[in-house]
Formats: C-alpha cells, structure tokens, sequence
C-alpha cells in the first residue's frame, strides 16, 4: 500500500544542498576510479608485499622476507636507493634555483613577455619520452650538440651516457629542461610581492642585494616550501629518463628506484617482492617529506602568523 505525504510535509532540499549532492553526483567517477584504482591498489600491493608470488603460480606467504631481503641482501636496492638520493639532493636544489633565475628574469615589464614566458614553459608539456629521445642526440658524444658547444670553447668533449662518472650529471642537467612549471609558480609569487616593500627598501637605501636577501626570499620561502615538496616527491619517482636514455647503465650508474621497482615487477616477476620495494619508496619518501615540513617553521615565511604573532 502507498503511503501518500502531504506535499505540505514533503522536506524540499535548499539550493545548497541541491548544489552540495550535484557536485558530488560530478565528482563521483573520480572518487570510485580513486578509491579502486589508487586505495584499493595500494591496499592489494602492501597485502601482496607479504607473499611470494608472480602472478601466474599461487601465491605463498612468508611474512616479512621481502622486507628483509630488501634491507640485507640486496645490493641492487642499495645501488638504486643512493643513486636516487645523489638524483634528489642536487637536481632538487638546482632546479628551485634555475627556476627562480628564470622567474626573476619573466617578471620583467618588457614588450613580447607573454612570448618568452610561453617559450620557457613549452619544454614542461611536452612527453617525457620524446625529451629523453632529444637528449640522447644533444648528448652524443660524437655528433651531440651539447659537445660540439663544448668544443667551441676549447673543452674537451665528455662521453656523457656513456661513462659511469658523467651519466648522472647529464640526466640532472637534462632535468633543467622542465623547469618551466616551476617557473610559473615562482613567477606567480612574485608577481604577489607588495611592491610597497621595494619602495620603502629603497628609500631606505637598499640595494638589489639586500632587496633580495630581506625582501623576495622570504616573501618566496612558501613558493619555495611547495616546490621544494613537489620536487622531492618527483624526483624520487624518477623513471622514464633513465628507462629511455641510459637503461640504468652503464654498470648500474643511473639505476633509480622506480626503475629497478619496474625490473623486478615487470621483466623478473617478482610481484610480491616489487610490492615490498613499492612501500619501501613510499616510507623513504613520506619520511623526507615529514622532514622538510618539520623544518619549515625555521625558514618559511608567512606574514599571516607574523601579523598574529605581534598581535
């Protein structure tokens, strides 16, 4: 039997809330992809973690072996893992720094900005593969551009991928060539810089120096802050560079992380094993990012808590 209610009784949702349940309705694809694909994967590979297994044999459990092999008995681990952190600790830096160069340069009020800006930030869009590709030719030691400009100066050329010494450098200097979103981002903090602050500097007598020293780094430092997390979190998951253009080699010198991980799941099968170096990475990588936050109040910037504070 229906059950009719009075349309007097009927509870008629707000706009907000006929708002707030859209958007959900919106959003729900992304939502079931993240939680199958992205939670429900990473719950599967920590659980697989724990077997042996290669995905075509049944699986067999053994507890914590991965984990312990990974820590003991594995050089690769430990080839790959400092090849990554030496990746991590210059490219990160060097890129933040090259960035904000860049940045500084794309602030300037000069006809034909938009062009040069559009020009810097192409290389940041393009296929990671298709980069690695050019580089392997800028790179080669015979016919390679970046030699032959070497050349012209009177330096000798280098055997760049070639040579266990130079591969690293050459992977982190190629990785200067995708700065242009970070460049974006310092661009857009310090289009935010009061210019009030500048006059009141120069007033004062300050030069270009303390201008930047006292004023632009640490109006910058929470533009830096991000990046800086962005960059960290990046550059550990570093892969298609190395898979591209060098393999790992020569004699593992650009073996990273992500692409041994790729090694041992894909070409090995060693599923339960990747698993365990997957969770590893993450527990690397949350480590260094908890570390950089807990050191943030000594060196970021926020006017906000400053204005607070002297309240």
């Amino acid at each position: 039997m229906k059950i009719m209610i009075p349309k007097g009784r009927r509870r008629r949702l707000s706009q907000w809330q006929r708002e707030e349940i859209a958007g959900y309705l919106f959003i729900s694809p992304w939502i079931i992809g993240f939680l199958i694909f992205t939670i429900g994967a990473m719950i599967y590979s920590f659980g697989l973690s724990f077997f042996k297994s290669d995905m075509m044999t049944p699986a067999k459990f053994i507890g914590i072996k991965n984990y312990v092999k990974i820590l003991n008995k594995d050089r690769l681990f430990w080839k790959a893992l400092i090849n990554t952190i030496y990746y991590t600790f210059v490219s990160v830096p060097l890129g933040l720094t090259f960035a904000m160069i860049v940045a500084s340069f794309m602030n300037q009020k000069i006809k034909g900005i938009g062009i040069y800006r559009t020009i810097y930030y192409l290389p940041s869009v393009i296929s990671g593969v298709a980069v690695a590709l050019l580089w392997i030719w800028l790179l080669h030691p015979d016919f390679g551009l970046v030699n032959y400009m070497l050349s012209l100066i009177g330096l000798p050329k280098l055997p760049w991928l070639f040579s266990e010494t130079w591969a690293m450098p050459a992977i982190i200097m190629m990785s200067l060539w995708r700065v242009g979103g970070s460049m974006l981002i310092f661009l857009a903090g310090l289009q935010g810089v009061p210019a009030q602050l500048y006059e009141a500097a120069e007033l004062d007598g300050a030069g270009s120096f303390r201008k930047l020293i006292h004023i632009t780094l640490p109006m910058l430092t929470p533009t830096i802050f991000f990046t800086f997390i962005m960059g960290i979190i990046g550059s550990f998951q570093i892969f298609t560079q190395t898979y591209i253009m060098t393999s790992g080699g020569p004699n593992n010198a650009t073996l990273t992380y992500v692409l041994y991980l790729y090694r041992t799941a894909f070409q090995k099968f060693h599923m339960g094993y990747a698993s365990a170096l997957a969770w590893v990475l993450f527990v690397v990588i949350l480590v260094a990012t908890l570390t950089v936050f807990k050191s943030s109040p000594l060196w970021v910037y926020y006017e906000g808590e400053l204005v607070s504070r002297r309240r």
